[in-house]
């Protein structure tokens, strides 16, 4: 569950997040946002369901492995103080015991490892989608402004075409009051595009972040400071 949960929530970080707003600005509408955000918001629950059970499952593999490990150390103490007696029937018995001790000791050491890695991915997984999440709500209210701002200009456009026929009557009045309706037009329009520009160049620095981001974390894994950063974090 816990895998195919993550390749959904990997789907949605990896969103293309232009095609979004490409697809909300020609189709009118915001709806392609809000669908991304219905399915991001209905996987984030589901992913704390996940690791909330998964973070349960890694401290009972770790008290299991820490109680058969201590219970281990025991026995190796007990072979050698019978050892030391002269109890070889008992010392060959202790270490059986210590055999099966050490054996489920370090099964559920491995188990508890790999599950604490499951629920680090998805902890990491959790935080990048939220991360997306918020940028999406922030782009889904820039295209609700330049969808409002394109009705103006359509709008605009309209008028246009009467001020283009109130400007055949002659009068010269008119004419500057249409002139001035035009200044106004102009300058709507220019606010249109600088919203626009101001949109575009969010999303590329959201997305070359991104890119960074996985770039430095490739190095970190490369270099074994990803470690070193979890053993830093534990200490603490």
């Amino acid at each position: 569950m816990a895998q195919s949960l993550f390749q959904k929530i990997d789907t949605l970080i990896k969103a293309n997040l232009h095609a979004m707003v490409d697809r909300a600005l020609d189709a009118n509408s915001v709806a392609v946002l809000d669908e991304y955000i219905r399915q991001a918001e209905d996987n984030l629950d589901d992913l704390e369901d996940a690791l909330v059970t998964i973070k349960g499952q890694v401290k009972t593999l770790q008290r299991k492995y820490e109680t058969f490990q201590a219970e281990a150390e025991a026995l190796d103490r007990d072979i050698d103080r019978l050892l030391t007696l002269g109890k070889e029937d008992l010392a060959m018995a202790a270490q059986s015991q210590y055999n099966t001790k050490a054996d489920l000791a370090e099964e559920y050491r491995k188990q508890f490892e790999q599950q604490k890695g499951e629920a680090d991915k998805l902890a990491e997984a959790r935080l990048k989608l939220e991360a997306r999440l918020r940028t999406i709500r922030q782009e889904r209210e820039h295209v609700l402004g330049l969808l409002e701002l394109a009705k103006t200009k359509e709008i605009a456009a309209k008028s246009m075409k009467s001020l283009d026929a109130l400007e055949g009557v002659g009068d010269s009045d008119i004419s500057r009051v249409a002139d001035k309706i035009r200044e106004r037009l102009d300058r709507a329009d220019a606010e249109v595009e600088m919203r626009a520009g101001r949109l575009s160049n969010q999303m590329d620095q959201v997305l070359g972040k991104d890119r960074l981001d996985s770039q430095l974390a490739e190095r970190r894994r490369r270099l074994g400071l990803e470690q070193d950063e979890q053993a830093a974090s534990a200490s603490q």
